[in-house]
């Protein structure tokens, strides 16, 4: 369940497929660039970093940096 946070960070844990909010807000924070990332356009995490990214292109900087790639 999404739920509104008027402008507050979301705590998230990123699951397999799918995630789950654990404390109220409308968005979380890239790990890789800081930019804010709506809930509800929330497509790239780390399950095992427990880490949201942007887009595809800060998701492989993150994996990089962990020596993934």
């Amino acid at each position: 369940m999404l739920m509104s946070g008027s402008g507050q960070p979301a705590r998230v844990q990123y699951l397999d497929g799918t995630f789950r909010v654990l404390s109220n807000g409308d968005h979380v924070l890239c790990a890789v660039t800081g930019a804010k990332i709506p809930l509800q356009e929330i497509k790239y995490w780390s399950v095992e970093r427990q880490q949201a990214y942007v887009d595809a292109q800060a998701s492989f900087t993150a994996e990089q940096r962990a020596g993934g790639a």
